[in-house]
């Protein structure tokens, strides 16, 4: 069974940071990507980056380029997503997802294939 579980998800002061790490477990993890996802009410989910498992190419969406960085640790079968300077526009709830590989498309972020989502976690940015 396929099995994301986010985690570490507070709330945090605009100019702070964060770091999310996504457990993952059944499945091959040097075979797949995995993505960060976030989403607000009322709004469609975006995806903020990306890891392609197999070679380490990560994806970023434009807005958290240069804050964000997406990583994984093969032996923990963990992706992380370390969050700096925040800002309030980043307040959502964060979703790790597992897919073929990433794609990126006119700034959109997706994977591809057959797709499993964890169950999300909220991060809150106060102003």
């Amino acid at each position: 069974e396929v099995k994301l579980v986010e985690s570490g998800g507070v709330l945090v002061q605009a100019g702070g940071s964060l770091r999310l790490p996504c457990v993952a477990s059944g499945f091959t993890f040097d075979d797949y990507a995995i993505g960060w996802f976030r989403q607000t009410p009322g709004k469609e989910r975006e995806g903020v980056s990306c890891i392609s498992s197999s070679d380490g190419t990560t994806l970023y969406k434009s807005s958290v380029k240069g804050r964000f960085t997406i990583s994984g640790d093969d032996a923990k079968n963990t992706v992380y997503l370390q969050m700096n300077s925040l800002k309030p526009d980043d307040t959502a709830k964060y979703y790790c997802a597992v897919g073929g590989d990433c794609g990126e498309a006119m700034d959109v972020i997706y994977l591809t294939g057959n797709i499993y989502w964890g169950q999300g976690t909220q991060v809150t940015v106060s102003s």
